[in-house]
């Protein structure tokens, strides 16, 4: 078999499990998400079920272009025709008022949906192919960091989930989540869109304050160090008898993983990174502060900020 024809194959029977009330398992460009037919409340149930995510954390809905989109919203401002001109297919999630053949399962109860159109030819050849929109969430079990590759997907869920492996996703961070209302804008999530970027349609861009909750599905505490630091700090924990590994960007790794200096690069090499020196069995895990400028750095740091919510002490 080709490889078109194996991709064919794969979207087909994909397609297939989505109208029967099954989730599939997809690639982005951001992360690898768990889906399943918008429209259908019993099949977004599932996605809840199978990564024990809580009822009161909402989903987004992927579409495959602005039209698709329109179908499951009530309102669609100007604004929000400018933003996805803009940015669409890619990392930019809306939030706007839902429509109400939305089910209430999918916004946890709430006024508003999150939508976007993922840049990633599998995803987008999976929701054409389908004809709808697919909601859906990283495909992990709830709180642990979000997949980017096949392997991470496989690694949470074994063979209970159809995997559409894609590859490595191309950005590794999730997308930047903002609810349109009217002219403003509030950014609920950072990504890989910054807020100078979305500054450019709008005067009225705020920031939601602080990180949301950290995913705690590591088994290693982790602990952000400036750099100046990451030396002293290391000693003085193996002083105390711990296990210290270290992801580091300029500071001499011996025992963890080196990461890179660039923004895009580090962002793609992130949640594998993570997930690495977790399993290394240290007893904490030092993480260089990034200093570089910029929208990825920025939201490098946020994501970082959530992984060290724990105590490393």
């Amino acid at each position: 078999m080709t490889n078109d024809h194996a991709h064919s194959d794969r979207i087909r029977r994909a397609v297939s499990l989505l109208h029967s009330g099954g989730l599939v398992a997809f690639p982005t460009e951001t992360v690898y998400g768990l889906g399943a037919d918008a429209f259908n409340p019993s099949a977004v149930a599932k996605i809840f079920e199978a990564k024990g995510r809580p009822a009161n954390r909402p989903l987004i809905a992927h579409v495959s272009d602005i039209e698709m989109a329109r179908r499951v919203v009530s309102d669609w401002p100007a604004l929000a025709q400018d933003l996805a001109e803009a940015f669409w297919p890619g990392p930019l999630t809306l939030v706007l008022p839902r429509h109400e053949r939305v089910p209430g399962i999918v916004t946890s109860g709430g006024p508003t949906v999150g939508v976007r159109s993922p840049d990633h030819p599998m995803a987008r050849s999976l929701i054409e192919s389908f004809g709808g929109p697919v909601v859906g969430t990283s495909a992990n079990r709830s709180d642990a960091v979000s997949p980017t590759c096949a392997e991470h997907v496989r690694a949470s869920f074994g063979d209970r989930v159809l995997v559409l492996d894609g590859g490595s996703c191309r950005q590794g961070i999730e997308s930047t989540v903002v609810r349109v209302d009217g002219r403003s804008l509030d950014v609920l999530r950072l990504g890989m869109i910054g807020i100078e970027d979305l500054r450019r349609f709008s005067g009225e861009v705020s920031l939601a304050s602080g990180p949301s909750s950290g995913a705690d599905g590591f088994d290693t505490p982790m602990r952000l160090v400036d750099a100046d630091q990451i030396e002293s700090v290391r000693r003085a924990l193996e002083d105390s008898g711990k296990a210290v590994a270290v992801l580091g960007i300029g500071t001499e790794v011996v025992f963890g993983r080196p990461m890179p200096g660039e923004a895009g690069a580090y962002a793609r090499a992130l949640y594998s990174a993570l997930r690495e020196v977790d399993a290394l069995g240290a007893d904490v895990i030092l993480i260089e502060r990034p200093t570089g400028m910029g929208p990825i750095w920025d939201t490098v740091r946020d994501r970082l900020a959530r992984v060290s919510c724990r105590d490393a002490d």
